[in-house]
């Protein structure tokens, strides 16, 4: 069925409106790179308050820029933040107050400024303003602990002393990170602003040709979602034409939609890494060979991305420091709840809270949580049992790969509708049209591997599982 001339014209218009949208964030993302040029060239050897005042300057110049007027909602929140540090010290309360007031000021942001399409306003850049100051009270607040008390993480990220409001602007406003990332604690910040960030201590790291493959690297799947991405535009879902499609056609079009649009998100993060390579804040020692590492702030790991046949596989390597910021300081501390599922439950949760109020954030995090459990029974099921261990070791594991890939992309695809979408009237139309085929398989799943585990796992294993 073919789109008479109106609809044409309105998907032409989302289409063009959704490129520009991640042009503009790109083109922000680029502008950064003179700022880091600055810093290393006139900067580097300047007094922590001056280097302070630079990234506040120039972080909030690139906000003003892009938000205008609207760039008080970050200023505020920051000021509010010292506030807390200040008055309330470490302790609970004022850990307490900075999440409630963090997230009731992104929430009230949302609310307000949401409509059911891809934004960018200042609840963008807030988003992950609000992880950065979440993370600074926390951190601030293991800081007045034993020790002893806190694991090795912990231990990195705590806080010695009271960080001076110049100080936590420059952390806050840092233009390696100030619009979607990466998170980084303020003691990784203090130790770029020290000099310690580099393959040589005390001068300008070597980190050119490392920013410039990262960069380059990104360029590469800009271009790819440059010129693919009009093929897959969100709105073809919502179409006569989609529907009309046969059911095949539908499935497939979810997995490449799915790979084309995930690369939007990759090409900013390997761009913005780019940046924080080229300042020093990239820098993360040493390997055992003694060649300098410089992937501190990577958001990305291209290579298990695009080859792995795991939905866990690709959820480790994808927006990796955010993932890791929420496992350090939502999950793990919830160990306290003394269940790991409920532990893991409530994470994703405040996951998909912290995107939004759309509907479509709880389903697609809902869906993750089933999807992952499902593989970890299914991979523990294969590890157990004789029977497809051999066959998944046998000559017929490059065939299982490919099949397991399309599977793997497909339901990768399939939780990113309503994500996408963000509204119920929408993404229901969506996975209508597919007959909730993610649904009807994992949860079917669910019910079907423990029988599948009873005939094809040996008791023995059985037993010696339990006893483990």
């Amino acid at each position: 069925m073919r789109l008479n001339w109106e609809a044409q014209l309105g998907l032409l218009v989302r289409i063009r409106r959704s490129t520009l949208n991640g042009a503009a964030v790109t083109f922000w993302r680029l502008r950064r790179y003179p700022f880091a040029l600055v810093y290393r060239r006139f900067l580097f050897h300047q007094s922590a308050s001056v280097i302070h005042l630079f990234h506040t300057l120039s972080g909030l110049s690139l906000a003003i820029f892009n938000f205008g007027s609207q760039v008080y909602h970050s200023a505020l929140c920051i000021i509010v933040q010292f506030l807390f540090l200040r008055l309330m010290g470490r302790t609970v309360t004022g850990v307490l107050s900075s999440f409630i007031f963090q997230m009731a000021y992104l929430l009230t942001g949302y609310y307000y400024t949401a409509t059911d399409e891809y934004d960018i306003k200042w609840t963008m850049p807030h988003c992950v303003l609000t992880l950065k100051l979440i993370g600074l009270s926390l951190d601030y607040y293991d800081g007045g602990k034993d020790p002893s008390q806190l694991s090795a993480e912990q231990k990195q990220g705590a806080l010695s002393s009271t960080p001076s409001l110049l100080e936590v602007c420059g952390f806050s406003y840092f233009y390696g990170g100030f619009l979607v990332g990466p998170q980084f604690t303020l003691r990784n910040y203090q130790s770029l602003v020290s000099r310690e960030m580099s393959d040589c201590p005390g001068q300008v790291p070597n980190s050119a040709i490392p920013a410039l493959k990262r960069f380059s690297l990104g360029l590469v799947f800009l271009a790819i979602f440059a010129v693919c991405g009009p093929y897959y535009p969100d709105s073809y879902y919502l179409t006569d034409e989609f529907e009309a499609q046969p059911f095949w056609y539908r499935c497939v079009f979810i997995l490449l939609w799915a790979k084309v649009n995930l690369y939007k998100y990759v090409s900013c993060w390997l761009i913005t890494e780019g940046v924080c390579i080229l300042t020093g804040l990239g820098y993360n020692g040493r390997s055992k060979t003694g060649e300098p590492q410089w992937d501190a702030c990577a958001n990305m790991r291209v290579w298990m991305f695009e080859t792995t046949p795991l939905f866990t596989g690709t959820i480790n390597s994808f927006n990796i420091n955010t993932n890791a910021w929420v496992a350090r300081h939502i999950f793990k501390r919830l160990k306290f709840l003394g269940n790991k599922m409920v532990s893991q439950m409530a994470t994703l949760l405040f996951l998909a809270i912290w995107h939004g109020l759309h509907s479509g954030y709880i389903l697609c995090f809902t869906m993750e949580f089933i999807i992952v459990n499902v593989e970890r029974q299914a991979q523990a099921l294969v590890k157990d049992s004789p029977t497809l261990t051999a066959i998944t070791n046998g000559p017929f594991y490059p065939l299982i790969y490919v099949v397991q890939q399309f599977i793997h992309w497909l339901f990768m695809g399939y939780p990113l509708v309503p994500f996408c979408l963000f509204t119920y009237d929408k993404w229901l139309k969506v996975y209508s049209s597919v007959y909730f085929c993610g649904h009807l398989l994992f949860f079917s799943a669910v019910l079907i591997l423990p029988y599948l585990r009873k005939a094809l796992v040996p008791r023995k294993a059985k037993s010696d599982k339990k006893e483990n």
